[in-house]
């Protein structure tokens, strides 16, 4: 029977495979900043009543107040750093290289967690990541490193995919010392926070109710998509290790190459596909031995 951490990280690739393809049409209709907010609300709303008599428990524990801070500054600000990128470079060169956000932190863990991985899981790893990269880089060039650095965005990349690692990292441990639904609802009452301030300044909010009329469906599953990835992240950092979770989870980059392939009837190189396969046979190996 397969751990429960397992379970926890596939819920997690799914939900964000799917959510990301919702994320990407609702950025399309109504901009990042909005995106984020409702993700935000939906989070932070839902997720009140579960952990509202946590909340005394956490404010007498002044060292998790830091850490869920540190968390909320790091998602938002290398957030923003990832989606300037995509706004300044192509996809094709963008994604290559936050793929690096996987052994980025499966380091910090090792490294800062004292995590441990067997010769054969750190392997499996090492070729998720590898089968990452192949899939999402629709052309061969793409996968020359001295080329992407030079490419428009990819400084930016480079910067969110190590904050995506920290995200990562802060999340798996915030979610160890308090709760994964805590963690989770306190980043998202951070992103409300954020981004009213920001829609409010530039006016975004005006026409907040026209967007929800004419987006509501794709609105709503982005939202809920995103937030039960992250709750089941979340969750699965909590019975695995932040290595063996994210190296699963983080595999939804794959299921987004798939809905391109069956939905918008995008065409899949050699190496795409060899990428694919390596990913699927290297995650449901690792699940099996973790």
């Amino acid at each position: 029977m397969l751990n429960a951490g397992i379970i926890f990280s596939f819920v997690a690739l799914f939900a964000w495979g799917f959510g990301d393809f919702f994320i990407q049409k609702t950025v399309r209709q109504i901009g990042i900043w909005k995106s984020l907010f409702f993700i935000g609300v939906l989070g932070s709303a839902g997720l009140f009543v579960f952990i509202r008599k946590e909340l005394l428990t956490v404010v007498s524990q002044p060292s998790n107040i830091y850490l869920l801070i540190l968390l909320s500054v790091v998602s938002v600000i290398f957030v923003l750093f990832y989606l300037s990128a995509l706004k300044q470079g192509k996809i094709a060169v963008v994604d290559p290289i936050t793929g690096l956000e996987l052994p980025l932190t499966v380091g910090l863990s090792v490294v800062l967690a004292g995590e441990h991985l067997s010769l054969f899981q750190a392997i499996l790893v090492v070729l998720t990541f590898f089968g990452i990269i192949f899939a999402v880089a629709k052309e061969k060039k793409h996968l020359n490193i001295r080329r992407l650095v030079i490419e428009k965005g990819a400084i930016l990349a480079g910067i969110g995919a190590v904050g995506m690692a920290l995200t990562n990292f802060l999340t798996g441990v915030s979610s160890q010392q308090t709760s994964p639904l805590l963690t989770i609802w306190f980043t998202h009452i951070f992103f409300v926070i954020v981004t009213s301030v920001y829609l409010i300044f530039s006016g975004g909010f005006k026409n907040i109710i026209q967007d929800i009329k004419k987006n509501s469906n794709i609105i709503f599953f982005q939202s809920v998509l995103d937030n039960i990835g992250w709750i089941a992240f979340a969750f699965a950092m909590t019975y695995i290790s932040i290595s063996v979770a994210t190296t699963i989870s983080e595999s939804f980059i794959v299921l987004s190459v798939l809905l391109g392939v069956f939905i918008s009837k995008e065409k899949l190189k050699r190496h795409q596909f060899f990428g694919i396969i390596l990913v699927i046979v290297s995650i449901l190996a690792l699940s099996m031995i973790s």
